[in-house]
């Protein structure tokens, strides 16, 4: 199986590129994340043409996610389904193959002096808490998405440039691990542990082309996935040419045991 995960900041902008890199790359399950759409405009059709089933989670401004499958979908649920869904559309989950996949869009935090930064940590937790509450990690889980967290100062190109700053910081590098240690594994460090291999380029300042961005994008999962990962690929080439956006697909390909 093989799992997928892109941010595609507007999916309205980027559908063209999202088509082509499932015609080539064909995943089995593409969680997206930033789609930018209301559920009543998702491009359900123009999937479905490529033999994928979808379901999204959206309201049309910001944030919204989606999963996207070729090997079923089934008992989707969107959101935690509380009042702890004040950060907006940021979580979709479904049953695809025999995998319980989430998608998930974490607040990116702003500051770490902000409001925003413990809204985010308190997210993470509730994510935590949700997998407490509907699944097992003996079960096959994939929880994918872009969490604006970078799990180590390897997965940074300058850490002393960062310092300071959201997505590096010491509570929500352990607010993460508080979420894998439910029972997830970050799937592409099986494969890859070589450090400056990042998912996220900011547009400014050339940062791609001087490589110069972070891995925040990632597969966390279960056991049963774990011990059958056996390729993973941060997908570079979808960062390139016209309109990208600032994010490229991961995703991994696993035997589930």
């Amino acid at each position: 199986m093989r799992i997928a995960t892109w941010n595609v900041n507007s999916l309205t902008a980027r559908l063209p590129r999202v088509e082509e890199w499932l015609a080539y790359a064909r995943p089995d399950v593409l969680c997206l994340q930033e789609t930018k759409q209301a559920d009543a405009a998702f491009p359900h059709e123009a999937f479905a043409a490529l033999g994928y089933q979808t379901a999204h989670h959206g309201d049309g401004r910001w944030n919204g996610v989606a999963i996207a499958s070729r090997v079923g979908l089934d008992r989707v649920a969107a959101g935690f389904g509380s009042a702890e869904d004040d950060q907006g559309t940021r979580l979709l989950a479904a049953d695809c193959g025999g995998v319980r996949v989430l998608s998930v869009y974490v607040p990116n935090g702003r500051a770490l002096d902000s409001e925003q930064y413990p809204a985010k940590l308190a997210w993470l937790a509730r994510l935590r808490r949700l997998l407490e509450e509907t699944t097992s990690p003996q079960d096959p889980v994939a929880v994918c998405g872009d969490f604006n967290v970078a799990p180590e100062d390897r997965d940074v190109w300058d850490p002393a440039e960062l310092e300071g700053l959201t997505h590096v910081s010491r509570p929500e590098r352990d607010a993460l691990a508080e979420v894998e240690a439910w029972g997830l594994v970050d799937a592409f460090r099986l494969v890859h542990p070589e450090d400056r291999l990042f998912t996220w380029w900011d547009y400014r300042g050339g940062a791609f082309h001087r490589h110069r961005g972070m891995r925040i994008d990632l597969i966390l999962v279960t056991e049963p996935l774990a011990r059958g990962a056996r390729w993973a690929l941060i997908d570079r080439q979808a960062r390139k040419g016209a309109k990208p956006s600032d994010h490229t697909p991961v995703f991994v390909d696993t035997d589930p045991v």
